[in-house]
Formats: structure tokens, C-alpha cells, sequence
């Protein structure tokens, strides 16, 4: 388990790796944290035993395992939330309804004030509650839009600009710093086009 914005490198000789990035209303490593056993702490990571492994190598091994993915993770998720009484601040739930809508460009500011809190304290509420602040959550958010493009089989120019990037380049950038990946290698082969629709890489 690996805090939001923490540099980091994974070597594992070759195994197969899954790489789960949790939403920060998921509720994020403190939640998580419970699908690992006999975790210990290095420089601010959880390192352990997961829970689920059986459930990820079955997805990795099975020629379905795509399809099976997400209603298999959310199950894993689910039962880390058993217990979990907590929920997150109506005002933050509401700002981040707001900031999932890309045409919504709302500054900070906008969003403090529909929540009734000054922007130092709407900046601080929002971290505290999502672990992210909320520059880097508008971020994320723009990233997972444009990468769905790009599965739905648009070309990376269309995608980067649909996502609210100035540029292609701009987008490979950010993906790049993100998951440590060119998109390009990344999403090339989870494409999942429509009907009707081009599936040249573009840029």
C-alpha cells in the first residue's frame, strides 16, 4: 500500500504484478490496509501478505480475467469495507460530484464557497478526507477520462483534448509521471473500440 504521491519502483524479477490505484473516496490505505497480513511500514508504505492474491493470479491466469476484473475487485473492496462505519464529509462528496463532471473547470475557490468553507479550510477538509489535494485529484480525474477514451478507441489527440489537456504531448507527459509507463505501450492493447469508431493511435 503506497500513499498518493510517493516516487516509487517495483522489481519482481519477471512475476506477473497487479497495480490497484485506489480512488480517494475509497477511503484509500487505511481501508485497504485490512486485505494485508502482518504488514510493516518502509518510508511510508505498507508491505505485506495481501489477502486477495488468490483472487489476482485466478483474474491473471484466466483468458476471461479482463471481463472478470471489476466485479471481482469491487467484491475485494466491499469486504474491506465491512465494518466501516465511516463516511465521507457531505461537502466533500458534493465538491467531488462537482469536479467528476469535466465541464465543470470550478477553481478551488468556487468549490469553498458552494461547501460554505474558506479555501484554506476547503483545501485542508478535502486532503484530510481524500488524501489528495484537490489540484491533484482534478488531475486523476482528467487522466482515468482520458484513458477511457482511449480504451472506447479514440486516438490519443482526440482523448488528451476530451480530457481537458492542452495537447497530446502534455497528456504523455502526465501518464508517463503517473504510472511510470509510456501510454502509448500502456493502453495500446486494452482498446476496446465501438462500432464505427477509428482506432489509430494518434500523436
Amino acid at each position: 500500500m503506497i500513499p498518493a504521491g510517493t516516487a516509487h519502483e517495483l522489481d519482481v524479477g519477471g512475476d506477473p504484478l497487479a497495480v490497484l490505484y485506489v480512488e480517494p473516496t475509497a477511503r484509500g490505505p487505511k481501508l485497504l490496509s485490512r486485505l494485508l497480513r502482518g504488514a510493516s511500514e518502509i518510508d511510508g508504505a505498507l508491505v505485506g501478505q495481501p489477502e486477495g492474491a488468490g483472487l489476482l493470479r485466478e483474474l491473471f491466469e484466466s483468458r476471461t480475467g479482463a471481463d472478470m476484473a471489476a466485479p471481482a475487485l469491487g467484491d475485494l473492496i466491499a469486504f474491506a469495507r465491512r465494518g466501516d462505519d465511516r463516511s465521507l464529509d457531505p461537502r466533500i462528496v458534493q465538491a467531488v460530484a462537482r469536479m467528476a463532471q469535466l465541464s465543470c473547470a470550478a477553481p478551488a475557490t468556487i468549490l469553498a464557497a458552494e461547501a460554505g468553507l474558506s479555501i484554506s479550510r476547503f483545501q485542508h477538509l478535502f486532503t484530510r478526507e481524500t488524501g489528495v489535494p484537490v489540484r491533484r485529484y482534478r488531475a486523476w480525474l482528467r487522466m482515468r477520462a482520458a484513458i477511457a477514451e482511449i480504451v472506447a478507441g479514440a486516438n490519443f489527440t482526440a482523448a488528451a483534448h476530451a480530457a481537458g489537456f492542452a495537447d497530446q504531448p502534455h497528456f504523455a507527459h502526465d501518464f508517463r509521471r503517473t504510472f511510470g509507463a509510456p501510454a502509448s505501450a500502456s493502453l495500446l492493447h486494452i482498446r476496446r473500440p465501438t462500432p464505427g469508431r477509428r482506432t489509430s493511435i494518434g500523436g
